[in-house]
Parts: structure tokens; sequence; C-alpha cells
């Protein structure tokens, strides 16, 4: 994050906290949110990362000095017999590290650590007095919390009489699992009535029902986290305690001797976490000896020795520093946002589409917004929406160029359509994304020829089109800047390799406009060779499976064109197009794969899918047969587990793949 004037971060602080609190008091008090807790979290981490620069600009009411929370209406308030402490949010190993250097220099020796999941719910207190239940209150304020005794009663995991007669606070988190929320969206959509956002809204809504019949009905679960007992040495003797007392305590707690052992749960928890049953959003980590944990005292709203250790978010907020265009193949000019550099579902995002010129007025995105940006899983960034109430009024709307940025032709917009195209052929963009596609792992797959090279190429005048890179020599390439005989062979070597090529992803390769794959793949079933299809009538493709009227006008008009003829007999000259090898195996069954795989590239598995005569897809549905997880596995075996479609691993695809 840039560092802001004392002026700029003074008006940055008064707007963050107005939208953090606004976020809060829906979060937390309504049971509902207009943005996703991790978006929230981003915001608070702005705000605490500003504070932290200039202490002078904190404030007592300010959200990162206080516990989030109020007492509803309702409700009867009851007295926390010790304050229920929020944590520190840290995001990734780098800030981990530095809260746990701070803990060792305050402590005078490396602590040792209990590390533990981070439910998504709602944190209660139980009071038992001679083992028997007696009371349960949420956290409120901190402070003072809200009496859902009654409520609590209803939720099996909380046992009504301890297994030893004693009298004590247990105090934990309230959630839902997967499981039972997608039971109760699914009565809710049965009834006609709205369906919840997610599991801990869900939750929290539940629990402060003021009917406990109501709550009785949705299947509440609970996991102890803490005793409050000064007698107990260690942190995980509070979770062994409860445990012999009749808790639920995390399965995967473990006692960390230091930080890597920390970090190492911390990345192996976040590989679990989309299989598990429930919603968690990090790891806690608490100093283990209790003794040193109370020397260690608070800081602000939050207790020193314990920090919640947050997974990569798919969701953070950001600022746009500029929006501009890029011009595709088929000369689509696409406004994208350039943003300060930000962690998003584990990778440094600086770039999003912003698809159109539409989408960009729709959303209301303007040069100088604060944003929410989100990249679920294995999907492109994605500004999902900006925040208004943030802004300065120096923002600055973005408006669409009127001439090609690369050629200077007078861009166009087709009526009906929500795209604006350089209409040159000739334009340098257009000719390098069609050379771009052509050589693509899904297409030619050429080694060797990238992004960076195509433009030398195309610089030099040593290619014009894909039939000129079949005939280059070592003698062309050596000349280029950071080329040698080795390097300019291993790409002559790769151009030779990819002289053959299936009939599917050769008509892939064109980049003909709407022709995708899968599309590329169904006309290669169809027509068996390059001529049948290069003599096809817009009727007979519009009877192939995904050809609709549309995408058979626009591939009957390109293979007409007399350029493209023209380039198909030279290609035709150059590479051999074999017919597809037609096996019925996987016929008749669709696949998505997630995830890294180890023996092969998404691509190549993709690939043998299709040759086996399956159906490889990008996006989860009920009718996906099959999807296969792999290291890393994101959103899409999240929602394969929802819908109730098989998973299988990359061992099970090889054995599909063998049969």
């Amino acid at each position: 994050m840039a560092v802001p004037s004392k002026s700029e971060a003074k008006q940055r602080v008064a707007k963050l906290r107005d939208e953090i609190d606004h976020h809060r008091y829906l979060y937390h008090v309504e049971d509902r949110s207009e943005i996703s807790p991790e978006a929230l979290d981003s915001l608070k981490h702005e705000l605490a990362q500003i504070e932290e620069q200039y202490p002078g600009l904190v404030a007592p009411d300010s959200p990162t000095q206080r516990i989030e929370g109020t007492v509803a209406k309702g409700f009867k308030k009851v007295t926390h017999s010790r304050p229920m402490l929020s944590l520190t949010d840290v995001f990734d190993a780098d800030e981990f590290r530095a809260w746990e250097a701070r803990i060792e220099k305050l402590a005078g020796a490396k602590p040792e650590y209990f590390a533990e999941l981070k439910y998504d719910g709602l944190a209660i207190a139980i009071r038992y007095e001679k083992g028997i239940y007696q009371q349960a209150a949420t956290r409120g304020n901190g402070r003072v919390g809200e009496d859902v005794t009654t409520n609590v009663r209803t939720i099996e995991s909380v046992p009504l009489k301890l297994r030893k007669p004693v009298t004590v606070e247990i105090r934990g988190e309230v959630y839902m699992p997967y499981e039972d929320f997608e039971k109760v969206n699914k009565a809710q959509e049965r009834a006609g009535k709205p369906t919840y956002a997610n599991p801990r809204n869900l939750a929290a809504g539940t629990l402060r029902q003021l009917d406990p019949k109501l709550v009785a009905t949705r299947p509440l679960a609970f996991v102890a986290y803490a005793l409050p007992d000064d007698s107990l040495k260690r942190h995980a003797e509070e979770h062994d305690r409860a445990r012999k007392l009749g808790f639920p305590t995390g399965k995967f707690d473990k006692v960390c001797k230091d930080v890597d052992e920390v970090v190492a749960f911390w990345r192996e928890m976040e590989k679990k976490r989309q299989s598990l049953p429930y919603q968690i959003d990090g790891t806690v980590v608490t100093v283990n000896d209790r003794r040193l944990f109370r020397r260690l005292g608070v800081v602000g709203k939050a207790a020193r020795g314990n920090v919640a250790l947050k997974f990569a978010p798919e969701q953070v907020t950001t600022k746009v520093l500029d929006i501009r265009v890029n011009v595709g193949r088929t000369g689509a000019v696409t406004p994208f946002a350039v943003m300060e550099p930000v962690q998003v579902a584990g990778t440094t995002v600086s770039r999003a589409t912003l698809h159109n010129e539409d989408e960009v007025a729709r959303k209301d995105i303007r040069i100088g917004d604060t944003v929410i940006l989100q990249k679920a899983g294995d999907i492109i960034p994605e500004v999902v929406q900006p925040l208004p109430k943030l802004r300065t009024g120096k923002e600055r709307k973005f408006r669409m160029p009127k001439e090609c940025p690369n050629c200077g032709t007078t861009l166009v917009r087709p009526e009906g359509e929500a795209v604006t195209r350089c209409s040159n052929p000739d334009c340098f963009a257009l000719e390098a994304g069609r050379l771009e596609h052509f050589v693509s792992k899904d297409a030619m797959d050429i080694d060797g020829i990238g992004e960076k090279l195509v433009r030398q190429l195309l610089e030099e005048g040593l290619v014009r089109d894909p039939a000129d890179l079949f005939a280059l020599k070592v003698g062309d390439l050596e000349p280029l800047e950071k080329f040698a005989e080795k390097k300019s062979q291993a790409v002559v070597d790769g151009i030779r390799a990819a002289r053959e090529v299936p009939l599917g992803r050769f008509i892939y390769a064109l980049g003909i406009r709407h022709v995708g794959l899968q599309t590329a793949l169904d006309l290669a079933d169809e027509f068996d060779t390059l001529e049948r299809l290069r003599k096809a009538t817009a009727e007979k493709l519009e009877q192939v499976e995904g050809v609709g009227d549309v995408v058979a006008a626009e591939l009957e008009t390109w293979l007409k064109e007399p350029a493209n003829r023209k380039l198909l007999d030279r290609l035709a000259k150059e590479v051999t197009v074999t017919k597809p090898k037609k096996t019925d195996e996987l016929v008749g069954l669709t696949f998505v794969i997630t995830g890294t795989l180890s023996d092969m590239s998404r691509e190549e598995a993709q690939q043998r899918i299709r040759g086996k005569g399956g159906k490889a897809t990008n996006s989860v549905s009920k009718e996906t047969d099959y999807v296969v997880a792999g290291e890393n596995a994101g959103s899409k075996l999240v929602k394969a587990e929802k819908l109730g479609v098989k998973v299988i691993d990359e061992a099970g695809l090889r054995k599909l793949l063998t049969c």
C-alpha cells in the first residue's frame, strides 16, 4: 500500500471508519451483509495499517479499538465474567512472523504455540453450575452480551449436563455445517422465500431468533475453544479439559514448537479447507503458556498473545489507479483496471478485466475508486463493485477511446453488440493476438513461442500470419535479442513437432470468432476432415451440437473469405491435420478439473478426456458427471459437493482414461 500524506491519511481514515462501522453493524447486529466478510477484513486491515503509520490518528471509537456487536432488543443483557476479546488479524506468513517477533521480544524467549481452526460462526460463552447447564450469552460488545440460553439449549453438541459436576464457563463458536446450510436453503426455495448468503449469517440469525422452536428446526453445531481457568498451565489443557467434560473441540488442533510449524499447519489447513464440512477462514494461533499469555496483556480490542492467521482471501479491497483498454485477436477492445497490487486467493493481482463499456457503466467503476476484487479459486480476477462512500470527489469516469490505441483506426460498436471493435484486419494487436492464440497450448501447442517472441517476429517482419511460422529457420531467429543458436534451434524444433495436429485443435487454432475449443472438437467429430468442413454450409453447420445460427453464420463467412481460404491452402502444405480418434469409453460423460494435477497439465487432461469421447468443461453444474480435484482445488470442489457431483482425484481420472 502506498504511504499517504498525513492529510490524506486523516481523510481516508474517517471514510474507512464510517464504511467499516456500517458493514459491521449489518454483519453483527442485523445478521446480514452487503459485502463479503473477506472484503470487510481487507478494509479493516487497511485502516489498521494507516493507524500504525500515524498513531496520532487512532481514536477510542476506531473500529480497530473495539469489539464488534451490540445488544439486540428482545434479549436480556448478560455481563461477562471476563471480557470476550477479539482477535488481531494477519494475512500472510510475513505478517505472522512479524507478530511472532514482537511476542518473542516481549517474552524474552521463543514461545510454544497452539494452532487451531478459525470457525466462521458466532462466539458464545456457556456457564455451568455443578455440571448443569445454566446460561449462554453471545459476545455482544465484549463486556455485555445477549442471553441466548434457551436457543443454545437446542444445540445437540452442547451438553446439558457435564461429565463432571464442576462450575465452569466454556467459550466457543456456534456454526452451521455446509450440508445443513444447503438443506435450509432448499427448504427456503420450496417455500418461495429468499435463501441465505452463507452459513455464518444463517447461524447468527438463527441463534438470535426469539422463537426457540424455530431454532430447534435448524441444525446448529458448537465447537469449544476456551475454558478460562487460571489453574490451567497451557492453552492445550483448556481443549483437553473441554473434551473430557463432553464438548467437541477442533479435530486438527496442534501444539507447535515454533513459528515454522505454525506456518506449515496454516498452509496444510488452507489446502484442506474446501473439503471440510464447515466454513473456516483461517487459523487461530495462541501462546500456549497461559501465564505468559496473561503477562502479555491486551492491546486495544485484542489479547497480545493470540492472533488470527487468515487464509488468502477470495475477495479483497484495492484502489483503481487507471482504466485502460486491450485489443484482442478478434478486434474486441476490452477495458481493464490497473490497480494497486494486492494479494487475493494466493496470488498478487494488479489487473482485472472490466469486460466492456456497458459493464463499467453498470457497475459505475471509476478511476480512483476503492473496489472489491474477487478471484475465487482458479477464475480470472474480477472487480465486483466499487465502494462509493469512500470517494473523495477526485474520481473520474471511464470513457471508451474513439480510435484504436494500436493503429489509430476509428473504433466501431456494431448495433446490438456490447463490444467495441477495431475493424482494421492489419492492426498489429490483432495480428499478435491471432498468432499468440495459434501457438497456444490448446491450439497448435508450439513450444518456445510466447507473447514476447510473437511480437518480436512481427516487428522484425519475419512473419505476418500463422503459415509464415513454418518457414522460420535458425538463421532467422539468431539475430533476435537474447537469442542464440541453441535457443533458436529449440524454437524451430518446437515448430517441427507441431506439424501434425488433430483436426479439432487445428480448427480452434484458427481463432474464428465464437468458436471455442469444445465447439472446435464438436465440428471435428462431425466433419472428420478439413476438406469437408471447408465445404460445409451454414445449414449443415447448425446441425452440430452447440453450434447455433450465429456461430454457423460467422464460421461460414470466415471459411468463404478469400484471405482465409488462401491461409488454409498455405497451412495445408505445412501441417498434417489428422482425423479425430473416435473412442467411446467416456461418451456422454462431462468432466470439470479443478486444482493442480501432478502427472499432467490441466490442458493435457482435458485433451485426453475429449480423446476418449468425453466432454471437459470449466463450470460445475448438475449435468457434470465428475469433478477431478487436484492439489489446491478451489470453489468448484465446494460447488460439486453441494450439488452432489461425484468427485475423484487424479488417480481416479487415470483409471478412467486407461479403462
